[in-house]
């Protein structure tokens, strides 16, 4: 009773700090173009610096969550969900503020510094811990939908924030932003409970103690160590909570269906990088697009989103399974992405972003598919795992697509077609559902063990 006391609770203030957290982030999504732009190109609609300045700031966050995601979703499954989720929480304040004070030249560059430095660690980590923390305290067959109501949070939070700005000055706009992630900070660390996992809690990041084995052979109870031995511990702990690169390669070989889905997030995740990188510069140049017309456009796509994860998702994967409803986001991905390509009026962006209501189920899904693949145990890892390939993608999206998008918005395009990386980034997209095809979901997996050192200390 208490556990179930414990996982109700711990839904609904894991929701609230999600909406929280996202609500600040996203909201300053359409003001950061026009800011950059002001910056760095005052007066102009086109500027190649601003273009590659955000393909390096994205390919540097890249390089430094590939090692940081597989870390955090390690050290959680030690130390627990909550104590890992307030490094990004927290920090997530830090530039908000700094263009909640100025927007000028100086002020954007060290924003443009500490945004690259803190989103290392912040960038989609709390997503990656949350899901964690969702199949902490949810049975597999109802995973999946907690999932999409989870990702549907995030799209509600994508909706209000844009809104908001819609109807916000930009000195406005990051001044309620930098409060609102003070809240969801405050939020946390206040009203959620630590994460259950298997009746106990987790190890405190700073105790006395180790792992041991349980009865079902995995690492999830501790004991208490010697006074001797606590000083060593505390130096090493955090270093072992980097997975090896052998732990990688055997989380990966648990099974096929584990690592379609690997590649399928990877393709899947080249892909949406690079449109959110390429779109709005594109959109800007060709339509002469501001703010208000980029919030515009997120409000479409997050309802849509919205009522798609919220309303649709829970009828469909019953219905359908992961996997199929896999393909069908990625197929409609590749869809909206060549309609943004190709855009002849202003209206097109605008239709496109209706398809949000059929693609936005590819990612929960796929969260899905992975989760069922390993031991309660290990779901820290084997999400940190994703994210590391996710991270991955991350750094080369932007060295594949950012000059191809500065390219031919310039004067020096080889031929007239503005969204040519666009549609480079929709044949990426491609590449992800037809990886999604071949997956053939295995049976859920429980207590699977797949670490060197696992197989030493059973």
């Amino acid at each position: 009773m208490e556990i179930m006391k414990i996982t109700t609770s711990g839904m609904s203030h894991l929701f609230m700090t999600i909406f929280l957290h996202h609500f600040s982030t996203f909201m300053v999504l359409p003001a950061i173009t026009d800011v950059t732009m002001s910056a760095i190109c005052p007066g102009e609609d086109e500027c190649s610096l601003a273009i590659y300045l955000t393909g390096f700031q994205q390919a540097i966050i890249g390089l430094g969550t590939l090692v940081t995601m597989p870390l955090m979703g390690n050290l959680s499954d030690k130390y627990g969900r909550k104590a890992l989720l307030t490094a990004p929480v927290t920090l997530t304040v830090i530039p908000l503020a700094i263009l909640a004070y100025s927007r000028t030249k100086s002020f954007f560059y060290a924003y443009y510094i500490l945004k690259t430095l803190t989103a290392m660690l912040c960038e989609g980590s709390v997503h990656c811990l949350a899901l964690a923390y969702v199949a902490d305290n949810v049975p597999e067959e109802r995973r999946a939908t907690v999932f999409g109501i989870l990702s549907g949070i995030g799209s509600c939070a994508f909706v209000c924030g844009n809104i908001s700005t819609r109807f916000l000055s930009t000195p406005s706009t990051f001044q309620v932003a930098t409060t609102v992630a003070i809240i969801a900070a405050i939020y946390m660390r206040i009203f959620l409970p630590e994460s259950m996992r298997d009746g106990e809690l987790y190890t405190p990041i700073l105790s006395e103690a180790k792992l041991e084995i349980n009865n079902s052979g995995e690492r999830c109870s501790t004991k208490k160590v010697s006074s001797s031995g606590q000083k060593s511990i505390k130096k090493v702990q955090l270093f072992e909570g980097l997975p090896s690169i052998e732990d990688t390669v055997s989380l990966l070989k648990t099974s096929t269906t584990f690592s379609q889905a690997a590649i399928v997030a990877f393709f899947s995740n080249l892909a949406d990088l690079g449109l959110h990188a390429s779109t709005m510069y594109y959109l800007k140049a060709k339509f002469h697009f501001n703010k208000d017309q980029f919030a515009d456009l997120m409000v479409i796509s997050g309802i849509a989103g919205t009522v798609s994860q919220l309303v649709m998702m829970p009828i469909l994967v019953p219905a359908l399974g992961e996997s199929r409803l896999l393909s069908i986001g990625l197929f409609f991905n590749c869809v909206h992405m060549f309609l943004y390509s190709v855009a002849w009026s202003s209206w097109v962006p605008y239709a496109s972003a209706m398809f949000s209501i059929l693609f936005v189920f590819s990612q929960p899904c796929m969260r899905t598919i992975v989760s069922k693949q390993v031991g309660s145990c290990e779901q820290g890892k084997a999400q940190g795992c994703i994210s590391g390939i996710c991270s991955f993608a991350s750094v080369v999206s932007p060295l594949v697509f950012s000059p191809l998008t500065a390219l031919f918005l310039s004067d020096r395009a080889p031929f007239n077609f503005p969204g040519f990386s666009i549609m480079c980034i929709g044949f990426a997209a491609m590449i992800a559902f037809i990886q999604s095809i071949m997956i053939r979901v295995a049976p859920p997996i429980s207590n699977r063990r797949f670490s060197n050192s696992n197989s030493a200390l059973a």
